[in-house]
């Protein structure tokens, strides 16, 4: 039994199944999405102050992903265009860039962003013993500009394997961020384009003095739960874009085409409207969590 209006439009709507199913799930995207941004945002604006952090993932890798999202949005519309002209072999080339470009933001975020944040480190010092450590927080600077304290210390430790030993009383870094490391300077307030480097400084850290360390694992603070839970989340759609694409780019599509080139054509329309709705949630996802 063949399924009608998988090609032509339905009288009622002047759309195509595929293309009123696909806005319904959108539609359920949204909610999705629009949960976890609220929630993300109800977060931090109840965080107390000094434990939200600030400028602790890289701009200028952000912002590539975000251009290399962008693109891939251009050569599937295409792609598709390509179809409509009856142009197969343009399309093959469109819809490769497509993938290889969705592949490289997934490269870039499993193999080199991701993997960064497992190997930093970050403690939380205890109220009474912020005086302490006055030189790794600024307080005193911050205060005297009107801004929230700064309670965390982060960076490089000296030896991964030795914050597994609970008879150590203290964490001892190798290295500090720009942030604990130079604490009065302006650029620290804010997250800044270009990554400032750590700075070698060799800092030991009571544990006594300490409420809570982690590396940068979703446990580590409420920012960071978020960043990956929405991130990841994120991540599984540009898989499940790229692996429909995929699909239709290597014999699979040809066959269709040949069959009846109209059809493949819609099923790369609905394809490309998810693939804008991927776009769409990233470019929410960039300045929410690497600007603000």
């Amino acid at each position: 039994m063949e399924i009608p209006y998988t090609v032509s439009a339905r009288p009622d709507t002047g759309l195509y199944n595929a293309k009123i199913g696909i806005w319904l799930f959108l539609a359920s995207e949204v909610m999705l999405f629009g949960g976890l941004f609220s929630g993300y945002v109800f977060l931090r604006i109840g965080a107390q102050p000094g434990y939200w952090p600030h400028g602790l993932l890289n701009v200028p890798v952000g912002t590539m992903n975000t251009a290399i999202l962008i693109a891939s949005s251009v050569t599937v519309v295409l792609a598709w265009a390509s179809l409509k002209m009856r142009q197969f072999a343009q399309y093959k080339i469109w819809m490769g860039i497509t993938i290889l470009c969705g592949m490289l933001f997934l490269i870039v975020k499993l193999t080199y962003e991701w993997p960064a944040k497992f190997h930093h480190f970050g403690v939380y010092i205890k109220k009474d013993a912020m005086a302490k450590y006055e030189p790794y927080l600024g307080n005193n600077y911050l205060a005297a500009k009107g801004l929230p304290p700064r309670v965390e210390i982060t960076g490089d430790v000296e030896d991964e394997e030795a914050l597994k030993d609970e008879t150590s009383k203290t964490y001892v870094f190798k290295s500090l961020d720009a942030v604990s490391a130079e604490p009065t300077n302006p650029e620290s307030d804010r997250p800044t384009f270009w990554p400032r480097p750590l700075v070698e400084k060799r800092v030991v850290i009571d544990k006594a003095d300490v409420d809570f360390a982690s590396m940068f694992y979703p446990r580590h603070s409420s920012f960071f739960s978020s960043y990956f839970l929405i991130t990841g989340l994120h991540g599984l759609h540009v898989l499940g874009g790229l692996i429909v694409f995929t699909y239709f780019w290597l014999p699979v599509g040809a066959n269709l085409y040949k069959r009846n080139p109209e059809h493949l054509a819609n099923r790369i329309e609905v394809a490309g409207l998810f693939w804008h709705f991927v776009d769409l949630v990233w470019i929410f996802v960039f300045p929410l969590f690497y600007l603000l």
